[in-house]
């Protein structure tokens, strides 16, 4: 009894330390990604970053539509580094599926592309992504990228800066760059005020990074 009762205290003091550094309303969202393998790295990034859900359009239906049956799955599991079991995944059929479930829910959308698309383009960096109190960010298929539709229903076109002879990354690095910069300004930004257009300023900051475990 004893030994089974010190992994789950240990999981339920690291879930009680997180809690409060997790970003609220900021989503991921795959479109239709060629490679399962993939969704699982992204799922790592997302949990150990702290975004709060994944979205997969997935019109193959490679995956689940049950998140406690994609939980148990061996290959994402393995990916995910079981990730997926602490992380909330929910797939849709369809992109516009997708968009109109976000929007219902009064998700603002930005896409993010290699290549400069869409009618606002901005690169990583000069983005200020606290500005909407819920967002949802896309990432494209691996052989493709984002869709047409994708970038006509979302905002911005977020692009990474490029310096070499190859100008793309795989999903695994785009996504948990994108990710950091964008969950770390909205840590930061919760961390100094309780609501959206900086009202409701603490009087002292709460702290933005958890310390390593002894």
């Amino acid at each position: 009894m004893e030994e089974t009762a010190g992994p789950k205290k240990s999981v339920r003091r690291r879930a009680d330390a997180i809690k409060a550094f997790r970003c609220k309303n900021l989503i991921a969202v795959l479109e239709n990604p060629n490679d399962m393998k993939n969704v699982g790295t992204v799922i790592r990034n997302v949990n150990a970053l702290g975004v709060e859900k994944v979205y997969v359009v997935d019109p193959r239906r490679s995956l689940a539509d049950d998140w406690q049956e994609l939980r148990t799955r061996k290959g994402i599991s393995d990916t995910s580094v079981s990730a997926v079991k602490w992380t909330f995944v929910k797939r849709f059929d369809s992109t516009d599926e997708c968009f109109d479930h976000l929007e219902k829910l009064h998700f603002r959308s930005i896409v993010t592309s290699p290549h400069v698309k869409g009618k606002t383009s901005i690169f990583l960096h000069e983005g200020d992504y606290t500005t909407h109190a819920k967002l949802a960010v896309w990432f494209g298929s691996e052989a493709t990228g984002i869709s047409d539709r994708a970038i006509e229903r979302a905002e911005t076109c977020v692009t990474i800066p490029m310096f070499g002879m190859i100008e793309s990354l795989n999903l695994g690095t785009s996504s948990g760059i994108v990710l950091y910069e964008i969950a770390k300004q909205r840590r930061d930004y919760q961390a100094r005020f309780r609501w959206r257009d900086q009202r409701g300023e603490r009087s002292t900051p709460l702290p933005t990074v958890i310390g390593p475990r002894a």
